[in-house]
């Protein structure tokens, strides 16, 4: 189960999780909260996709569009989340971004909602937190629950978080660094890991990466004689694309002809907007919003720039790579478990002039840039046999 199937890591790698499992062994129901997203269309043959429930449909909408439609008991449930974090934010004098409001609603949320099947399942996968549906709302023998995130950066409410971990049977890691980081805030959790990596096909994303887009701005990008830089992300403040603009901008004022394609959308949006415009990138930044194939775009890009504060264990890079493209990422805690820096890609500085530095570095020495492609041809990051560890858990 998962929310939706807008584009992102996460639902990336439920794609690939869900095409790998053996169909001739197993029967897959797939319980989206929401039937939306680009990525609908790749769920593959032989996945039961249950059908959409409508009040669990409220949890990703507007409230006022939710109180329009007669569900009242949620848009009340809703409020009082949004009380309880508030009066939990103020008491511990939280500032800043905050992720424990998605477990208050969850807790308040959950009880209105309506059973899902009742089927006994063998094994129920929730792939995204808050994990309560999971826990109330399926039959199941055997649960898992899935971490993508790195816990020592976000905020969240460990007393009310806590309970909902305890109840799985199993948390699935997607890298050591992310359980390392997990287990910081919940080291009695330790006896439930299980690292499982985001299950990723090199064929399929060359495939796609192969297929002719209708799209001036694919063309733009590969036949432009300036740099094209290419991120991929959810328009969010863990991506840190605010920056971005202002990473350009030192860029230009070295001397570089560059310009950087934004693939993604989110609530940041309208904040990126100002962004560019008070940097004054207008002509460099192009944002190009929703993409239902992005592979296209990295294939045609000169380096693919992950620029987050913070990643569990990024999509987009893997598939970058897979793709044989130069990939920076700025040091975020997680990043030397992904990139081997100098080896695979290349690791820079948080700061805006730092992260420019290291990029323009990247630029100036084809000598790395052939190294780090030469590296990527000669091994592979399939890891579709990262699967067996399910079926071991059944």
């Amino acid at each position: 189960m998962i929310h939706y199937l807008e584009i992102g890591g996460a639902e990336i790698s439920l794609i690939g999780l869900l095409n790998v499992i053996d169909k001739s062994k197993y029967d897959i129901d797939l319980f989206i909260y929401s039937h939306q997203g680009e990525l609908m269309q790749l769920i593959p043959e032989g996945v039961n996709l249950l059908p959409e429930i409508p009040k669990y449909s409220t949890l990703e909408r507007s409230m006022k569009e939710v109180l329009r439609e007669g569900y009242v008991d949620i848009v009340v449930a809703r409020l009082l989340a949004k009380i309880r974090h508030r009066i939990y934010r103020r008491t511990h004098k939280i500032t800043g971004e905050d992720a424990s409001i998605f477990q208050y609603v969850a807790n308040c949320t959950t009880p209105l909602l309506p059973k899902i099947s009742d089927i006994e399942y063998d094994l129920a996968i929730s792939f995204v937190m808050p994990h309560n549906i999971c826990l109330k709302k399926v039959k199941a023998k055997k649960r898992i629950a899935w971490i993508h995130t790195d816990y020592s950066i976000v905020n969240i409410n460990k007393d009310i978080e806590l309970p909902i971990w305890s109840q799985f049977d199993y948390i699935s890691s997607i890298s050591d660094a992310t359980t390392t980081a997990y287990l910081s805030v919940f080291p009695e959790l330790e006896h439930k890991i299980v690292k499982i990596e985001n299950i990723l096909a090199p064929n399929f994303v060359r495939q796609r990466a192969d297929i002719n887009l209708p799209d001036y701005n694919i063309n733009d990008l590969q036949r432009s004689n300036t740099i094209t830089l290419l991120t991929i992300g959810r328009f969010c403040h863990q991506k840190n694309y605010d920056n971005l603009p202002f990473i350009c901008k030192h860029l230009v004022d070295m001397g570089v002809d560059v310009r950087w394609y934004i693939i993604g959308f989110g609530s940041d949006e309208p904040l990126i907007r100002a962004k560019i415009a008070e940097a004054g990138v207008e002509e460099r930044v192009i944002i190009l919003g929703k993409r239902s194939n992005p592979y296209p775009y990295i294939k045609a890009c000169d380096i693919y720039v992950q620029p987050s504060r913070y990643e569990g264990k990024s999509v987009t890079v893997r598939e970058a790579q897979m793709l044989y493209k130069p990939v920076v990422v700025t040091n975020y805690p997680t990043a030397p478990s992904q990139i081997e820096d100098g080896i695979d890609g290349v690791i820079v500085p948080m700061d805006n002039r730092g992260c420019a530095e290291g990029i323009k570095a990247l630029l100036d020495d084809k000598e790395l840039q052939n190294r780090i492609i030469e590296h990527l041809h000669t091994h592979d990051y399939g890891n579709e046999s990262e699967v067996e560890k399910i079926y071991k858990l059944i």
